[in-house]
């Protein structure tokens, strides 16, 4: 089976000329697999689901060729969702204010799991987070999973997106 990191290189370049944004491939299930490609739109606007049936279709083709796993497997290629992992630093930039939950693959001042606000992102690649009154520094590096957290704040701004459109 082809890697994670070897099925990015080879799928993010196509879905990169199709204007949207590999946020993060995963694979689901041992039995009848499914292959999850997670993707967003480069100018930010709502996926819908033409899009995901557009890079589908581009890909498929693509992933008969490297065949990344064995036997019968089931593609899906979908939206972030309002609860979006964080797979990149530049998603902590981003999201700064907004509330998430954070897992280190290491202790980080005493703890490995971290469900707060991210301040900022610091020049040294260290995510500022503030939790329960307090601010911890986590070098991303240590981040080993990030999303955000699903709450009425984001709610509100997902509705107000829908009902600007």
């Amino acid at each position: 089976m082809a890697g994670m990191s070897e099925l990015e290189e080879i799928l993010t370049p196509v879905i990169d000329n199709l204007g949207f944004e590999l946020v993060r491939i995963m694979t689901i299930g041992v039995k009848s697999p499914t292959l999850q490609i997670m993707i967003e739109r480069k100018d930010r606007e709502n996926l819908v689901v033409d899009d995901c049936a557009l890079v589908s279709r581009a890909i498929s083709e693509l992933l008969d060729e490297v065949d990344p796993i064995e036997g019968e497997y089931s593609l899906e290629v979908s939206s972030p969702g309002l609860d979006r992992p964080l797979t990149k630093l530049e998603n902590f930039e981003r999201f700064v204010g907004y509330e998430a939950k954070v897992e280190t693959k290491a202790e980080v001042e005493g703890r490995k799991r971290f469900k707060g606000r991210i301040v900022k992102v610091d020049d040294q690649q260290q995510i500022i987070f503030e939790m329960e009154g307090r601010e911890y520094i986590i070098p991303y590096d240590a981040v080993s999973k990030a999303k955000l957290v699903l709450n009425d704040e984001l709610l509100a701004e997902a509705v107000a997106d829908q009902e600007g459109e």
